[in-house]
Protein backbone atom coordinates (compact mmCIF):
# COMPACT_ATOMS: atom_id res chain seq x y z
CA UNK A 1 0.00 0.00 0.00
CA UNK A 2 1.67 3.38 -1.11
CA UNK A 3 1.45 5.62 1.57
CA UNK A 4 -0.56 9.11 1.95
CA UNK A 5 1.19 11.98 3.97
CA UNK A 6 -0.39 15.05 4.74
CA UNK A 7 2.28 18.10 4.49
CA UNK A 8 0.86 21.08 7.26
CA UNK A 9 2.89 24.83 7.33
CA UNK A 10 1.59 27.65 6.24
CA UNK A 11 5.68 28.35 3.51
CA UNK A 12 4.99 26.82 0.25
CA UNK A 13 8.73 26.31 -0.21
CA UNK A 14 8.22 23.49 2.43
CA UNK A 15 5.77 22.23 0.26
CA UNK A 16 7.25 22.48 -3.26
CA UNK A 17 11.05 21.06 -1.71
CA UNK A 18 9.00 17.79 0.42
CA UNK A 19 6.70 17.25 -2.51
CA UNK A 20 9.86 16.49 -5.02
CA UNK A 21 11.61 13.94 -2.78
CA UNK A 22 7.16 12.31 -1.71
CA UNK A 23 7.16 11.92 -5.70
CA UNK A 24 10.73 10.38 -6.19
CA UNK A 25 9.67 7.57 -3.22
CA UNK A 26 5.81 7.15 -5.47
CA UNK A 27 4.72 8.60 -2.13
CA UNK A 28 0.90 10.48 -2.41
CA UNK A 29 0.05 13.80 -0.47
CA UNK A 30 -2.15 16.59 0.37
CA UNK A 31 -1.06 20.02 1.07
CA UNK A 32 -2.34 22.59 3.99
CA UNK A 33 -1.46 25.87 4.65
CA UNK A 34 -3.04 26.55 8.08
CA UNK A 35 -4.55 24.55 11.07
CA UNK A 36 -8.01 24.18 10.63
CA UNK A 37 -7.28 23.48 6.79
CA UNK A 38 -4.97 20.55 8.43
CA UNK A 39 -7.76 19.73 10.40
CA UNK A 40 -10.36 19.41 7.72
CA UNK A 41 -7.85 17.46 5.62
CA UNK A 42 -6.71 15.08 8.13
CA UNK A 43 -10.44 14.23 8.44
CA UNK A 44 -11.05 14.02 4.25
CA UNK A 45 -7.53 12.22 3.33
CA UNK A 46 -7.46 9.56 6.17
CA UNK A 47 -3.45 10.24 5.50
CA UNK A 48 -1.13 7.84 6.75
CA UNK A 49 1.52 10.17 8.48
CA UNK A 50 1.11 13.65 9.34
CA UNK A 51 4.03 16.55 8.66
CA UNK A 52 3.04 18.83 10.93
CA UNK A 53 4.37 23.00 11.34
CA UNK A 54 4.23 23.77 14.86
CA UNK A 55 3.36 28.04 14.05
CA UNK A 56 0.90 28.03 11.48
CA UNK A 57 -1.96 30.71 11.33
CA UNK A 58 -5.78 30.19 12.28
CA UNK A 59 -4.94 27.33 14.63
CA UNK A 60 -0.91 26.61 15.44
CA UNK A 61 0.13 22.86 15.07
CA UNK A 62 0.19 21.95 19.07
CA UNK A 63 -3.62 22.49 19.42
CA UNK A 64 -4.23 20.41 15.48
CA UNK A 65 -2.25 17.56 17.23
CA UNK A 66 -4.23 17.99 20.35
CA UNK A 67 -7.09 17.30 18.26
CA UNK A 68 -5.61 14.93 16.35
CA UNK A 69 -4.59 13.04 19.48
CA UNK A 70 -8.08 12.93 21.03
CA UNK A 71 -9.40 10.13 18.67
CA UNK A 72 -6.12 9.05 16.32
CA UNK A 73 -3.02 7.84 16.76
CA UNK A 74 -1.77 8.60 12.94
CA UNK A 75 1.73 8.90 13.50
CA UNK A 76 2.72 12.95 13.44
CA UNK A 77 6.21 14.34 12.56
CA UNK A 78 6.61 17.99 13.78
CA UNK A 79 8.47 20.78 11.97
CA UNK A 80 9.17 24.13 13.90
CA UNK A 81 11.60 26.80 13.20
CA UNK A 82 12.20 26.81 17.09
CA UNK A 83 14.36 24.62 18.51
CA UNK A 84 14.19 25.46 22.51
CA UNK A 85 14.03 22.26 24.18
CA UNK A 86 10.66 23.23 25.39
CA UNK A 87 9.26 23.36 21.94
CA UNK A 88 10.44 19.84 21.45
CA UNK A 89 9.17 18.28 24.75
CA UNK A 90 5.58 20.16 24.29
CA UNK A 91 5.38 18.86 20.66
CA UNK A 92 6.60 14.79 22.21
CA UNK A 93 4.25 15.52 25.27
CA UNK A 94 1.11 15.97 22.88
CA UNK A 95 2.13 12.95 21.24
CA UNK A 96 3.98 13.66 18.30
CA UNK A 97 6.28 10.71 17.12
CA UNK A 98 8.99 12.54 15.97
CA UNK A 99 10.35 16.71 15.64
CA UNK A 100 12.40 18.24 13.02
CA UNK A 101 13.82 22.00 13.49
CA UNK A 102 13.53 24.36 10.66
CA UNK A 103 16.01 24.89 8.65
CA UNK A 104 15.79 20.85 7.68
CA UNK A 105 16.84 18.46 4.81
CA UNK A 106 13.90 17.25 2.86
CA UNK A 107 16.26 13.59 2.64
CA UNK A 108 16.34 13.70 6.50
CA UNK A 109 12.42 14.55 6.72
CA UNK A 110 11.82 11.47 4.02
CA UNK A 111 14.25 9.34 5.85
CA UNK A 112 12.03 10.04 9.07
CA UNK A 113 9.02 9.46 7.44
CA UNK A 114 10.19 5.72 6.43
CA UNK A 115 11.53 5.60 10.00
CA UNK A 116 8.15 5.83 11.91
CA UNK A 117 6.44 4.36 8.83
CA UNK A 118 8.49 0.86 9.70
CA UNK A 119 7.80 1.09 13.31
CA UNK A 120 4.11 1.10 12.90
CA UNK A 121 4.01 -1.73 10.60
CA UNK A 122 6.67 -3.95 12.98
CA UNK A 123 3.96 -2.98 15.84
CA UNK A 124 0.70 -4.34 13.49
CA UNK A 125 2.73 -7.60 12.54
CA UNK A 126 3.15 -8.27 16.14
CA UNK A 127 0.75 -10.50 17.92
CA UNK A 128 -1.56 -9.33 20.67
CA UNK A 129 0.27 -7.16 22.93
CA UNK A 130 -1.61 -6.71 26.29
CA UNK A 131 -0.42 -6.72 29.62
CA UNK A 132 -1.76 -6.88 32.98
CA UNK A 133 -0.85 -6.45 36.65
CA UNK A 134 -2.84 -6.12 39.88
CA UNK A 135 -4.75 -2.62 39.05
CA UNK A 136 -3.28 -1.83 35.97
CA UNK A 137 -3.73 -3.08 32.35
CA UNK A 138 -1.15 -2.30 29.20
CA UNK A 139 -2.84 -2.82 25.87
CA UNK A 140 -1.00 -1.95 22.81
CA UNK A 141 -3.05 -3.06 20.20
CA UNK A 142 -5.61 -0.25 21.09
CA UNK A 143 -3.23 2.24 23.16
CA UNK A 144 -5.10 2.31 26.12
CA UNK A 145 -4.17 2.22 29.62
CA UNK A 146 -6.45 0.91 32.73
CA UNK A 147 -5.66 2.22 35.95
CA UNK A 148 -7.97 0.10 38.87
CA UNK A 149 -10.51 -0.63 36.22
CA UNK A 150 -10.46 2.52 34.45
CA UNK A 151 -9.58 3.76 31.11
CA UNK A 152 -6.63 6.93 31.86
CA UNK A 153 -5.62 9.24 29.18
CA UNK A 154 -2.32 8.44 27.71
CA UNK A 155 -0.09 9.66 24.32
CA UNK A 156 1.09 6.97 22.44
CA UNK A 157 4.59 7.36 23.38
CA UNK A 158 3.65 7.21 26.94
CA UNK A 159 2.11 4.35 25.96
CA UNK A 160 4.81 2.66 24.66
CA UNK A 161 7.27 3.66 27.18
CA UNK A 162 5.22 2.52 29.86
CA UNK A 163 4.63 -1.28 27.88
CA UNK A 164 8.43 -1.27 27.33
CA UNK A 165 9.25 -0.73 30.54
CA UNK A 166 6.40 -3.38 32.17
CA UNK A 167 7.19 -5.87 29.43
CA UNK A 168 10.65 -6.13 30.77
CA UNK A 169 10.01 -5.95 34.58
CA UNK A 170 12.95 -5.76 36.72
CA UNK A 171 15.24 -4.89 33.90
CA UNK A 172 16.60 -1.49 34.26
CA UNK A 173 17.01 0.65 31.08
CA UNK A 174 19.23 3.54 30.10
CA UNK A 175 17.40 6.41 28.63
CA UNK A 176 18.80 5.55 25.35
CA UNK A 177 17.96 2.71 25.21
CA UNK A 178 13.83 3.80 25.85
CA UNK A 179 14.67 6.52 23.20
CA UNK A 180 15.86 4.34 20.44
CA UNK A 181 13.05 1.39 21.25
CA UNK A 182 10.22 3.68 21.18
CA UNK A 183 11.29 6.78 19.22
CA UNK A 184 13.63 4.50 16.65
CA UNK A 185 17.46 4.53 16.52
CA UNK A 186 17.77 7.46 13.72
CA UNK A 187 15.50 9.44 16.25
CA UNK A 188 18.23 12.61 17.34
CA UNK A 189 16.23 13.81 20.70
CA UNK A 190 17.33 14.71 24.20
CA UNK A 191 17.04 12.53 26.53
CA UNK A 192 15.71 14.65 29.06
CA UNK A 193 12.72 13.72 26.97
CA UNK A 194 12.55 10.63 28.62
CA UNK A 195 12.55 12.29 32.28
CA UNK A 196 9.35 14.57 31.32
CA UNK A 197 7.67 11.28 30.18
CA UNK A 198 8.56 9.27 32.71
CA UNK A 199 7.12 12.33 35.07
CA UNK A 200 4.25 12.08 33.47
CA UNK A 201 3.12 8.78 33.00
CA UNK A 202 3.97 8.10 37.64
CA UNK A 203 1.50 10.84 37.52
CA UNK A 204 -1.35 8.69 35.75
CA UNK A 205 -0.43 5.23 37.16
CA UNK A 206 0.68 6.26 40.76
CA UNK A 207 -1.67 5.11 44.00
CA UNK A 208 -1.46 4.72 47.54
CA UNK A 209 -1.89 0.93 47.58
CA UNK A 210 -0.32 0.35 44.04
CA UNK A 211 1.71 -3.08 43.97
CA UNK A 212 3.63 -1.74 40.56
CA UNK A 213 5.81 1.42 40.24
CA UNK A 214 7.84 3.40 37.88
CA UNK A 215 11.22 2.88 40.25
CA UNK A 216 14.83 5.86 39.34
CA UNK A 217 17.68 3.54 39.01
CA UNK A 218 20.09 7.06 39.69
CA UNK A 219 23.24 7.49 37.29
CA UNK A 220 21.34 4.54 35.16
CA UNK A 221 17.37 5.02 34.11
CA UNK A 222 14.31 3.48 34.92
CA UNK A 223 12.99 -0.05 35.44
CA UNK A 224 9.19 -1.09 36.24
CA UNK A 225 8.65 -3.59 39.58
CA UNK A 226 5.49 -4.91 40.36
CA UNK A 227 4.74 -7.27 43.38
CA UNK A 228 4.18 -11.17 42.41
Amino acid sequence: MIPHILICDDDPVVHESLIIYLDAENYTHASAFDGLESLKLWEEEKPDLIILDLMMPKMSGTDVCREIRKTSNVPVIMLTARGEEIDRVLGLELGADDYIVKPFSPREVIARIKAVLRRLREGESSPSSVLRFEGLEINLDNYQVKVKGENVAFTPKEVEILYLLASHAGQVMDREQILSKVWGYDYFGDTRTVDTHIKRIRQKIDQEDAKYGLITVYGVGYKFEAEK
